[in-house]
Parts: structure tokens; C-alpha cells; sequence
């Protein structure tokens, strides 16, 4: 994720980026989740507390963000790593790529239609979505390293801009 304008409180943060390896051993909503947090080797001390804290969805109610239901179906939080992160997306054209050297590297690429490899588009909207408004779906390639070892091909990504505070999506 990479936060184009915002703050936590009075801490600013844009420009950084962050990252999360997750993986649960079934559905999330079964728990025993373990997630490795990535936050930007460029943020401060304060930002780096800042986003530690977002991401743990501490401020967050209870169901309203992504960040708060997905911290309540983790039990394992590996130490957080400060790294360089590349981020790049074109949200309208379904691409985008992030990598953390030696963490993760992942790419999204437009759904493609298997008969004739034309570029098939797909957006959803949800409304009152706690992720997101609207998201264009697309095709993953992802290989994670470390402590979330991960290795797919083909699978499902979606990307998408939001604008969210710890009650939700802002719609």
C-alpha cells in the first residue's frame, strides 16, 4: 500500500509505503492467522509507530477496516521489518507491482480472457465495503520469503484507491 496523502493524529504520512505478508491455515474468518509487517525504511520513528498502529487496527472499530479484522484473525506477529519497498500501480489499467528484497515480490496484471488472451476488465463496487469502493480485479504472481513462505501464480488481486479512517472506508 502506498499512502498518497494522509496522518495518523498529527503524524504525516505521505509518500511512505508499507507492506503485509499474511497467511492463515484455512478461511481468515477461522483465525490462526500469522502476518509479517514491512514498513518503509524511509519513515521516522513516529511514522513507523504511526503505521505499526494502523496496521494493527487498534484504532480502528471493531469490524470497519480491513486493518482491524485482519489483526483479530492473526495470532503470530513477526517482528516488524524496515526495508526499501518498490511500489508501483495503475489502478485503471490493473497493473502494479511491489517488492521488499528478500520479503515478498508481487505483480498484478490484467484478467486475460483464456480463448483469446484479450485483456478481460472487471470492477467491482461495494457500496458499504469495509476494503474498499470500487476495485478493478486482476491476475496475481506472488513469492514471499522469510517467515510467510508463499509461491503462487495466476490468482486472484485487486486494486484500488481509498480513502479510509479507523471507522471505515469513506464512501
Amino acid at each position: 500500500m502506498r499512502i498518497d496523502e494522509g496522518h495518523y493524529g498529527k503524524v504525516k504520512l505521505d509518500g511512505l509505503c508499507w507492506a503485509g505478508v499474511f497467511a492463515w491455515p484455512g478461511p481468515i474468518h477461522e483465525g490462526r492467522g500469522q502476518v509479517q509487517p514491512v514498513v518503509d525504511e524511509k519513515a521516522g520513528p513516529e511514522q513507523r509507530e504511526a503505521l505499526l498502529a494502523i496496521l494493527s487496527g487498534q484504532d480502528s472499530v471493531p469490524g470497519a477496516t480491513y486493518f482491524q479484522v485482519f489483526a483479530s484473525m492473526v495470532e503470530k506477529v513477526h517482528e516488524p521489518l524496515f526495508k526499501p519497498i518498490t511500489f508501483t500501480a495503475d489502478v485503471a489499467k490493473a497493473t502494479g507491482h511491489f517488492k521488499v528484497e528478500g520479503v515478498v515480490d508481487s505483480k498484478a496484471e490484467p484478467i486475460r480472457n483464456p480463448m483469446t488472451g484479450a485483456v478481460h476488465r472487471a470492477t467491482i463496487t461495494l457500496p458499504k465495503g469495509f476494503e474498499y469502493s470500487t476495485a478493478e480485479y486482476a491476475s496475481s504472481t506472488t513469492r514471499t520469503q522469510g517467515k510467510i513462505a508463499l509461491d503462487w501464480a495466476g490468482r486472484h488481486a485487486h486494486l484500488a484507491m481509498i480513502h479510509i479512517t479507523g471507522q471505515g472506508v469513506v464512501h
